[in-house]
């Protein structure tokens, strides 16, 4: 099924160019899949980060995270934050589905690593949220292992974007959130580099929502206000910044965990950008990762060399994590279609406000 993204409706995104495909796909060997739960009660599902095709558990990425605002129930973040390293999928689902995701990603990691007769006594599988109730009967807690193992079954370079997977059940700025993804090439040395994010969306209030520089939130709150349509009450306006966002960030940049933390920290300068005011009720998480080098393992050298990205030239990826946050937003809100969901709620994508005159 093809989707709009923001572009498509002539609204572009800061300076730097894109990849090919504009996502975080655009990553060599990075994949995303989804598993989508659509039942009368149930609006909500699965995504999954799958950042190499190799065994991450042997050959481990460095990573790193940052909570802006801790208002999240995210698993695995302490122990990356402490080594600096990914040994697993990240998998992103609804606040009450984190346990069962968890333990989920624990069987397939289980599993892959039997199969590679690799030994496991620990393991720190990295599952993010976003609490999906206003659509979705949380409670009900229906994804399941199924649902994961599908989601990373379905994992490709290309990928669906709005009202999908963990997406499902998401309000952004008052109007159908979801998945959403971009990315930007930097030159350094004479060779391209790639920067990409993937959002779960799922926060702000209508009247702040920006779109590329454009204040369209309090005149579409307005015309959510004033609507008149036959087939369905008013639909009101969000009027908190609450609900989270989960931004991914991957590069392929050789940089350190400490470097890494740094760029995916500019993550929240396209997030505010889009009229985010990092508002109490909502958790805004940053994960990130790079695929340049894999981590030492117990049967490496003791001191081993790793390429660096010079500290001097880091600016670049700083303004790719930014953009590639603000059109990763914004393509999540315009791929996203209209959905009713649990006890007749609804929220409208963007497309049917910005295509009113």
């Amino acid at each position: 099924m093809s989707r709009k993204r923001i572009r498509d409706y002539g609204f572009v995104v800061g300076e730097l160019p894109t990849g090919p495909k504009n996502a975080i796909t655009d990553i060599p060997g990075v994949t995303v899949g989804h598993c989508t739960v659509s039942t009368k009660e149930n609006q909500t599902g699965v995504t999954v980060v799958i950042p190499a095709p190799h065994n991450l558990f042997v050959r481990k990425l460095p990573a790193a995270s940052y909570v802006l605002n801790g208002f999240g129930k995210s698993l695995g973040l302490v122990q990356i934050d402490e080594l600096g390293s990914l040994e697993t999928p990240i998998a992103i689902t609804n606040t009450l589905n984190v346990g069962l995701v968890h333990d989920a990603l624990v069987d397939y990691m289980l599993d892959r690593c039997a199969a590679d007769r690799v030994e496991v006594h620990s393991l720190n599988p990295v599952v993010c949220e976003c609490n999906d109730a206003e659509l979705n009967h949380i409670a009900k807690r229906a994804v399941t292992a199924s649902h994961v193992y599908q989601a990373i079954e379905n994992a490709g370079e290309i990928f669906e974007q709005g009202a999908v997977g963990a997406g499902r059940g998401t309000v952004c700025y008052g109007l159908k959130g979801g998945i959403g993804s971009s990315s930007r090439v930097i030159r350094l040395d004479e060779t391209d580099y790639t920067v990409g994010v993937l959002v779960q969306s799922n926060h702000g209030r209508t009247a702040d929502l920006s779109v590329a520089g454009n204040p369209l939130g309090r005149r579409i709150e307005e015309r959510m206000k004033n609507r008149e349509d036959s087939e369905r009450p008013p639909i009101p306006p969000a009027i908190l910044d609450k609900g989270s966002i989960i931004m991914i960030v991957a590069t392929d940049l050789p940089v350190s965990d400490r470097q890494l933390r740094r760029i995916l920290k500019r993550a929240a300068v396209g997030l505010v950008r889009t009229g985010s005011y990092l508002g109490h009720g909502s958790g805004d998480i940053m994960v990130g990762f790079s695929t340049a080098y894999t981590l030492p393992s117990e049967t490496d050298p003791a001191v081993i060399p790793i390429p660096l990205l010079n500290e001097n030239k880091i600016e670049k990826a700083f303004r790719a994590a930014a953009e590639s946050c603000e059109e990763a937003i914004l393509n999540s809100l315009a791929a996203a279609e209209t959905v009713t969901g649990y006890q007749g709620h609804v929220r409208c994508g963007i497309g049917e406000w910005l295509q009113r005159p």
